[in-house]
């Protein structure tokens, strides 16, 4: 029986990393009696392997309950979201799909960065919020403390807050009514002409390309023609159904549901997320607004270890860009490395994770250069370049002015780590901008910091030194001038493209020796002297050399002249200058990401 709009009530929770959302999901599930409670698991909802190894939601997921109040049944369509800020995107998706957010906030954590963040994009898109405060079942919950932070950070009164524990499951019948009470029901009619916003899909190798759509207006039916209207390609839809979690297949689809299409669409190309599908010919509908385009902050280069993968690197690539929007790749070369693919990601965390899913799902071998940030140049001729490649940055000399980009960062801590956090980020050449106390304990600051300081490690060191209770949310504001330079990496006299960073002209000194310092650990003797040098343009500013191994050729000599000796070294001397001219240098996976690990350590 298809449900009318009135009876619909589409909703995304969302909330800062590790406050519940996952197991707010299964109790929902539960308590709507989706899910039988002998098939029920914990994190219900988090199916990919990864997800579950890392205890950490990376997709977001669509499902379907349905829930009697007041004797009327309703349909609620849950989108859950991962946390992590560099997942981000992918809660402005679904967020995009409903009417209403479910806010949750850790009763003992209270208001985070990501909190403040998700709270905001959520207003933005004129959601509906309904605040809900978790973990008030745990001994040492701050309920009355978390309220106050929540009205004034957020400005949500305390009386609209409802007390629940995800784990225990109180509260949640309160959450239920809420979510059908406060949230307003989609503005759909289901008898206009069909419009369906594309905010997920994913490949299937038996069935192709997976449609995730949320249902505007019309209604959609099996074997219906429906046409692409960013490609213009028409296809006939063979199966629909919603999530309950696992796919079910219905007959039809009406305005304001949230379900699945099969076209059987084998050519990645046809299908883009933000996508509006309507019928085919002059009667269809015009385009949904979508989603702003992703901004990738970090970029790095993946090879296959074995040169002939490269086509099966490719195809999975390819797989991969379908299910997530967020990433994106080019075709690359590098002496070192042979041909591979420079991706673009949101983040550090987004990077790890998409090289675990190759490594995973296409069973690939990796060699992954050290990440870096898009920079902006601007030459002598008037010509702006991005950069996304340390190897692209031309001449100084045709160089007029280096850009960088600056992100603000909100830093959420207890006020007695308020000083070593400002030393950390004036240690990151950042600009103070303003506190702000959200409570005696807690306070917010709020810093410009140049991106290239903040991606590598400035999340670990927050946690270090607040010990754990420090957040950090950040949001890009622009490009803007610097005193940049590339600093290049030499290996035995030849310049490793792949080992190539971009970094501030004052800070080339430290990283230049700590970077060859690191490779000198990590490339492995030779039978001829390798040395390792760090230069900016033709200036070496930094040297280390890994000694020859050495075959003991006087080891068979005892007394005697030491001319005989001698002639001995000699011949071994000239044996190691032959083979220096014609050997050359193994260098391993780790040594690459040296360059990373060197990136922000503070002497």
């Amino acid at each position: 029986m298809p449900f009318d709009c009135k009876h619909i009530r589409n909703f995304s929770i969302v909330a800062h990393i590790d406050h519940g959302k996952s197991t707010l999901a299964d109790r929902l599930l539960e308590n709507t009696g989706t899910v039988e409670k002998r098939q029920l698991k914990t994190q219900m909802l988090d199916d990919m392997e990864l997800e579950r190894q890392r205890g950490i939601t990376i997709k977001a997921r669509a499902v379907r309950m349905e829930y009697r109040h007041n004797g009327e049944l309703y349909e609620l369509n849950l989108i859950d979201t991962p946390g992590h800020v560099d997942f981000h995107y992918e809660v402005s998706r679904s967020l995009a799909c409903c009417e209403g957010a479910v806010l949750l906030v850790d009763a003992f954590q209270g208001v985070e960065a990501q909190t403040v963040a998700n709270a905001y994009a959520a207003i933005n898109e004129d959601l509906e919020i309904v605040p809900v405060i978790n973990k008030v079942d745990l001994v040492h919950a701050r309920v009355d403390e978390v309220l106050f932070e929540m009205e004034q950070s957020l400005a949500i009164e305390s009386d609209e807050v409802i007390r629940a524990s995800a784990k225990t499951g109180i509260g949640i019948n309160d959450l239920l009514a809420a979510i059908i009470d406060r949230i307003p029901p989609p503005q759909g009619d289901p008898d206009k002409v069909l419009q369906a916003l594309i905010f997920d899909s994913h490949y299937d190798s038996y069935r192709g390309v997976i449609t995730y759509v949320r249902i505007i207006d019309g209604t959609v039916t099996k074997g219906q023609k429906i046409r692409f209207l960013k490609t213009g390609v028409t296809h006939e839809v063979l199966d629909l159904g919603q999530f309950v979690p696992q796919r079910r297949s219905c007959d039809q689809l009406t305005a304001g549901q949230v379900g699945y299409l099969v076209c059987n669409i084998k050519d990645v190309e046809h299908v883009h997320i933000g996508d509006t599908l309507t019928v085919p010919g002059k009667d269809g509908a015009t385009a949904v607004a979508g989603y702003k385009p992703p901004q990738r902050m970090v970029y790095c280069g993946l090879y296959p270890s074995e040169g002939e993968n490269f086509e099966e690197l490719r195809e999975s690539l390819e797989r991969l860009a379908i299910n997530d929007p967020s990433f994106e790749f080019q075709p690359e070369s590098s002496e070192a490395l042979g041909f591979g693919f420079r991706c673009g990601f949101l983040g550090l965390l987004h990077m790890e994770i998409i090289q675990q899913r190759l490594e995973q799902e296409a069973d690939l071998d990796l060699v992954q250069t050290a990440p870096n940030v898009t920079y902006q140049l601007l030459l002598k001729n008037g010509e702006t370049l991005e950069i996304r490649n340390p190897q692209d940055v031309p001449d100084t000399g045709q160089i007029e002015e280096f850009r960088q980009p600056i992100v603000r960062c909100n830093f959420l801590v207890p006020v007695e780590f308020i000083g070593p956090v400002m030393q950390l980020c004036s240690d990151r050449r950042g600009v103070f901008l303003k506190t702000e106390y959200l409570s005696p304990t807690r306070a917010m600051l709020s810093f410009d910091l140049p991106l290239g300081e903040v991606i590598y490690d400035l999340h670990d060191k927050i946690k270090s030194v607040t010990r754990g209770y420090g957040t950090l949310d950040y949001e890009l504001q622009g490009y803007f001038p610097a005193d940049l330079a590339r600093l290049d990496i030499l290996v035995g006299g030849k310049k490793v493209d792949a080992l190539s960073i971009i970094c501030d002209r004052r800070d080339a000194d430290r990283r230049g020796r700590a970077i060859v310092k690191k490779l000198r650990g990590e490339i492995d003797r030779h039978m001829f002297e390798v040395a390792l040098q760090a230069a900016i343009g033709t200036k070496i500013i930094a040297r280390e050399t890994i000694s020859a191994l050495r075959k003991n050729v006087t080891a068979k000599c005892y007394g005697g002249d030491i001319s005989r000796k001698k002639k001995l070294w000699a011949k071994q001397k000239e044996g190691k200058k032959r083979m220096k001219s014609i050997g050359s240098v193994d260098i391993p996976q780790k040594a690459f990401m040296a360059v990373l690990e060197t990136g922000a350590e503070r002497q």
